[in-house]
């Protein structure tokens, strides 16, 4: 358990971080609730874009006024039109031990999955592309409208199609964190895999994360390709938002990689250019990249799985009936249904009146499309899977005795009437 001190502490050390990358810092106080760690953290990022925006400004589209490199704290950029040929230097979000090769970044996690996606046509041509029931609905929405060289095949209980023997056709594996965790545990224990690149979206994922090396080290075993997509919007910018970008990472030396996926990595390239989804050098957070930043990253991920795990055991316990899934491989949010069937506005309205109410109470919650903050965030949520709708809790970094109260203030609030409006 962790302390409201010990908490508040912790926090004084990530707005200190974040303060400390302005060419005039702020006197930083010790916030004394999460309200003010909340507004503090989010002006700090607001005035760090300024700061960036007023003494980047030659950081033109065209690249016409300044053409020396621009930076953004560990950063270093260089581009011509339009950031066609964006280039970053600077260090890996990922903190995983791995050789990671080409990085390519992108406007948004989308953005960088889409590229990829819409690189294996010249690349591979018609594939098989392998997903665990409950993957990330988005993706699916894309695969079908705009990526129709691949079959999207959802894998059965058995995942006999990520061992069966080789078909003509390439057969992708794209593995995400929105399926189940026994699922997502059950790929990992697939032996002799049949698969001829493995797509890993690491988005909900901490970028030191066991699960990473484990995955990693399975595709290793196997001698599986790897190709790496996240977004950094949501864990990677200690809960500020600080901008939007997505990233694409090929596993490997550049030799290994050519030999490995052929053209991939460049075609990717061409794509994020003719799509133009590259990304902005405003929207690196500067904070990246030191020890203290991912120490710090590290310990706020740790709170919300802990968090996670109080709140899946609350849950299961007193919401009877009402919850929809509580173990997702990421551990990051959590779902609660209805005894009377969800729509999408049924399901937006639940989420809206639920934090709008318990806000009123002082409790820390917003209603908010994302996940990974200081605060708890309720939106609603569709799977694909079973194609009905819930409401999604994300799980906050708070000190446990507070989350522990609001646990208990969402269960009391969502039993009354969630259970009422199905009893009547």
């Amino acid at each position: 358990m962790e302390t409201v001190d010990t908490y508040l502490a912790r926090k004084h050390q990530e707005l200190t971080l974040l303060n400390g990358c302005l060419r005039r810092p702020h006197a930083v106080p010790m916030p004394r609730s999460v309200g003010e760690v909340v507004r503090q953290k989010f002006q700090l990022a607001a005035a760090l874009k300024a700061e960036h925006a007023l003494a980047d400004w030659t950081a033109t589209e065209t690249a016409w006024a300044d053409a020396d490199h621009h930076r953004a704290g560990p950063f270093a950029f260089s581009y011509d039109y339009q950031r066609a040929d964006l280039d970053v230097s600077g260090p890996s979000f990922y903190a995983v031990g791995e050789d990671i090769g080409d990085t390519l970044y992108t406007i948004s996690g989308m953005a960088a999955i889409a590229a990829l996606l819409l690189a294996t046509r010249p690349v591979l041509g018609q594939s098989d592309l392998l997903m665990l029931p409950g993957s990330y609905g988005e993706t699916q929405e894309l695969v079908d409208a705009h990526a129709r060289h691949l079959r999207l095949l959802t894998l059965s209980r058995d995942l006999a199609a990520v061992t069966a023997p080789r078909s003509p056709a390439p057969r992708l594996l794209l593995l995400d964190s929105s399926a189940t965790a026994a699922r997502f545990e059950a790929i990992l224990r697939c032996a002799r895999p049949s698969i001829d690149l493995l797509i890993f979206d690491t988005t909900c994922f901490a970028h030191g994360s066991g699960r990473i090396r484990r995955v990693l080290a399975w595709a290793r075993r196997w001698a599986v390709p790897v190709v790496m997509v996240r977004s950094h919007t949501k864990l990677d910018s200690l809960g500020a938002e600080y901008g939007r970008l997505g990233s694409v990472a090929f596993i490997g030396p550049r030799s290994a990689q050519r030999a490995a996926l052929g053209g991939l990595p460049e075609e990717t390239r061409n794509a994020v250019r003719l799509l133009g989804g590259a990304a902005l050098p405003a929207h690196f957070p500067p904070y990246v990249g030191t020890d203290r930043y991912r120490d710090l990253t590290n310990r706020r991920l740790a709170a919300i799985l802990r968090n996670s795990r109080r709140a899946r055991r609350r849950f299961a316990t007193t919401l009877r009936g009402l919850t929809a899934e509580l173990d997702f491989a990421h551990g990051l949010y959590v779902t609660l249904a209805s005894r009377a069937p969800f729509d999408e506005a049924a399901a937006r309205q639940a989420a809206a009146a639920m934090s709008d109410d318990l806000k009123r109470a002082g409790l820390p919650i917003r209603h908010a499309g994302s996940f990974g903050f200081d605060f708890a965030a309720t939106e609603w949520f569709h799977d694909a899977t079973t194609d009905r709708y819930s409401v999604r809790v994300a799980v906050p970094d708070l000190p446990t005795a507070v989350w522990d109260d609001l646990t208990g203030a969402i269960a009391a609030w969502w039993s009354a009437h969630q259970g009422r409006s199905a009893a009547a």
